[in-house]
């Protein structure tokens, strides 16, 4: 897992794919880095969030079960462990049965439920609503998920299908990948840009106060 949002902090970073090599950046919306607003009784982000590297959900692939399109990014992964981990580590992770977090982590599903449902609503959003009633599904359900991104993922950084088209334009260049035809050669890679996250005290479009919904 790629950490793009640490645990208690409010940043709203990710992977942007249609960037070269696919950086971490700050989301910008109307010119101003965006924040998670506080929902009470939680700070920022209640887990470390990230990405799940070499996944995509294809936008053009309408879901069977949830009748949705993928949003074409990697699968996001929330990490639930005691460290909080630092924005841009690369995290060893694996699936967990959701009867394993309900005996060793009371109470955090609902409050991953909760925080999901209402994170957007300070920002005059409305609830988000889940799909199977908002059911967790379980451990191999998660890992066929990962599975079907996984071979989406395959088969565009191998140009079995195109990186850009009306619906997405994505940078598939990589130094790792066997067989991909997008593969450079890393050793004349310089870092020609860095990109700065803002921090919650040093923006003024971040006000620390708690929301209550």
């Amino acid at each position: 897992m790629v950490v793009e949002i640490p645990r208690w902090t409010n940043a709203k970073v990710e992977v942007v794919n249609n960037e070269k090599f696919n950086p971490l950046m700050q989301d910008i919306k109307k010119g101003k880095p965006r924040f998670v607003r506080n929902c009470f009784p939680h700070k920022g982000y209640i887990w470390n969030y990230g990405a799940l590297p070499q996944t995509w959900e294809d936008p053009t692939c309408l879901h069977s079960e949830t009748g949705a399109r993928g949003d074409n990014d990697p699968i996001d992964a929330i990490e639930i462990g005691e460290g909080v981990a630092k924005r841009g580590e690369v995290k060893q992770v694996k699936v967990l049965d959701i009867d394993d977090v309900k005996k060793h982590y009371p109470g955090l599903l609902d409050a991953t439920k909760h925080w999901f449902e209402v994170y957007k609503i300070p920002d005059g959003k409305e609830r988000n609503e889940f799909a199977f009633n908002g059911e967790c599904k379980d451990k191999a359900y998660a890992n066929c998920i990962i599975a079907e991104t996984h071979e989406a993922w395959q088969k565009l950084i191998h140009a079995k299908i195109p990186h850009k088209t009306e619906t997405y334009n994505i940078s598939v260049e990589n130094t790792s990948v066997e067989g991909s035809p997008f593969r450079v050669e890393s050793e004349p890679l310089k870092v020609t840009e860095t990109h700065e996250v803002m921090r919650e005290e040093d923006s003024e479009d971040y006000n620390g106060k708690w929301y209550f919904v």
